[in-house]
């Protein structure tokens, strides 16, 4: 039902929902029924119709709900029903297939608890007066819109463990302080996205290392490389150009204060109009004190790290001769980090509760009022959240990735190109998807093999292959994070939308061309270069000064 009445308070939605199923209707009737097996090209229209769809009508649930039923309604036409038997029973499948198909899944169910935990506690510490006292700490020490935004990008960098962790955590503490000091909720959008993912993508010690490692062990192991994949993993990161020049993107437009594209119009009119009026001027119990906040945020961070320990700790890895580091790197590589975030999220609520009660700043009553209320203003993110995971399913099921693999695998390629490829391949698939693990799952196994045949088909030796090698793993996590960045069904990009109180739309809207600015320098003068031979040390330092001047020339002063 809640689902009906959003729909229906966008009436461009409606009728663009109505629109395209109209049209099909009269189009499938004029061609009658097609059973058989479907093209594999259809496959790329249920996201296809979504993004275009979201972008057009600037509203992303019912333009999710509409590619998702794209997909539907084509797999039962091939399937064998009728025009109106596919289209009537299209919807009927979106609910009962997909949507509750990815609430199905545990991981999904984890990510909406932990999600409402954090709106309960951050709900709560808004209203006792932490969150106030925060803002009044940060903004004696952030005196302007530079300095607020780059204490959210050494935040970022601290939180480097876990990008949901990352972009919630660093999100939420900041966005107060991005309102007081007039930057764009956009902006802020931007930071926490554009240096979560990055940072989690090359550190050693993260939760997506483990799934990085056993995805290039699988590669190595189908070619028989001696060589483990921690050390390809470590080498790979000479090419990895995406996430380390994103990262220096994102410095660059703090410290020069330019900006280009719709974020100059976000970032000027944030300068022009006060974001101060926030939930928080009318519930902030008096006096604010900072600690209120602390207690439950400190809990949350280290909750993490020790759950991430906890879950992955093996006494074979700490018995062993490895160093500190690496015994660290293998531990939290292992973990389950959904049930790490899930312990850590419950722990840093209750310790709010706790907090809250024992210095009195609130009834037993008011606190359990706002936790609810905290509950109920992250529905919206969990409704895009669980619709792009339906989306993802749809893709699945009508091997969407496994088609764009083919086209690269079906070309006769220069080894040198399949680099240059696999990035662009990576992106497409993360950006169709909406998920940079789906795309590093999908490609690792089928690039790393196809790459080294390649070369060895060419004649080129082994020391000439590696560094070729080594390029093409760290371009498939490259694009991969790439596409995440640039796609309006990503999860982590509905997340940092979420947590800066960011409309997703206009976060994707902003965030698209520095993404695919950072992303087109880092083929041009990263990846496709360093292919050809030049020194990966060469090629960041182009990059690096060609998104100088961009940043310089292209951008203007806010």
């Amino acid at each position: 039902m809640g689902f009906v009445l959003h729909i229906m308070k966008k009436k461009w939605s409606v009728l663009a929902v109505l629109l395209v199923l109209i049209v099909g209707m009269v189009l499938l009737y004029v061609f009658g029924p097609v059973a058989g097996t479907m093209p594999l090209w259809m496959s790329v229209l249920p996201p296809l119709v979504a993004i275009v769809m979201a972008l057009l009508i600037k509203e992303v649930i019912s333009s999710l709900f509409v590619g998702i039923l794209t997909g539907t309604f084509l797999m039962a036409l091939y399937g064998g029903a009728s025009p109106a038997s596919a289209l009537g029973g299209g919807p009927l499948r979106v609910v009962d297939t997909y949507v509750v198909g990815s609430l199905f899944d545990a991981d999904h169910v984890t990510i909406v608890v932990f999600t409402m935990m954090i709106g309960g506690m951050v709900r709560i510490i808004t209203a006792n007066g932490g969150m106030q006292g925060v803002v009044n700490w940060l903004s004696r020490r952030a005196r302007g819109p530079r300095s607020g935004q780059l204490m959210t990008f050494f935040m970022d960098l601290c939180i480097f463990f876990d990008d949901y962790s990352n972009t919630l955590v660093v999100g939420n503490t900041m966005r107060p302080i991005a309102d007081k000091l007039k930057v764009s909720r956009e902006k802020l959008a931007y930071i926490v996205d554009s240096t979560s993912a990055p940072v989690v993508a090359v550190a050693f010690v993260t939760t997506w290392i483990g799934a990085e490692l056993s995805y290039i062990q699988d590669g190595i192991s189908a070619i028989g490389l001696n060589a483990s994949a921690y050390s390809v993993f470590f080498h790979s990161l000479a090419y990895s150009f995406y996430p380390f020049l994103t990262l220096g993107f994102v410095l660059m437009i703090i410290l020069s204060g330019r900006e280009f594209g719709p974020m100059l119009t976000a970032e000027r009119k944030a300068r022009q109009t006060s974001l101060m009026e926030m939930e928080m001027t009318n519930n902030v119990a008096k006096p604010a004190h900072i600690i209120d906040a602390l207690i439950p945020l400190t809990v949350l961070i280290f909750g993490t790290i020790i759950g991430l320990i906890a879950t992955g700790y093996d006494t074979s890895v700490w018995q062993s001769e490895m160093g500190f580091f690496s015994k660290l790197s293998a531990t939290i590589g292992a973990a389950n980090s959904y049930k790490a975030l899930l312990w850590a999220s419950l722990a840093s609520l209750l310790t709010a509760i706790v907090v809250t009660l024992l210095r009195g700043s609130m009834e037993f009553g008011k606190v359990m009022e706002e936790m609810v209320e905290g509950f109920k203003s992250m529905f919206n993110a969990v409704l895009i959240l669980t619709m792009a995971w339906s989306i993802a399913l749809v893709t699945k099921d009508m091997h969407t990735a496994e088609f764009v693999s083919q086209l690269l695998v079906q070309w006769s390629l220069s080894p040198m190109a399949v680099p240059v490829l696999t990035f662009i391949l990576a992106a497409l698939i993360g950006f169709s998807t909406g998920t940079s693990w789906g795309t590093m799952a999908i490609l690792y196994p089928l690039i790393l093999p196809s790459s080294w045949l390649l070369c060895q088909e060419q004649g080129l030796s082994v020391e000439a292959s590696m560094p070729l090698f080594y390029n093409v793993v760290a371009s498939v996590l490259a694009g991969s994070v790439m596409g995440d960045h640039c796609s309006p069904i990503s999860d982590t990009t509905i997340m940092s939308s979420l947590a800066s109180s960011c409309n997703h739309l206009q976060h994707v809207r902003t965030q698209m061309p520095y993404a695919l600015t950072v992303g087109g320098v880092a083929l041009l003068l990263g990846v496709l270069p360093t292919a050809l031979g030049l020194p990966s040390w060469v090629a960041f330092l182009m990059a690096s000064a060609v998104l100088w001047i961009v940043v310089r020339f292209v951008g203007k002063k806010v």
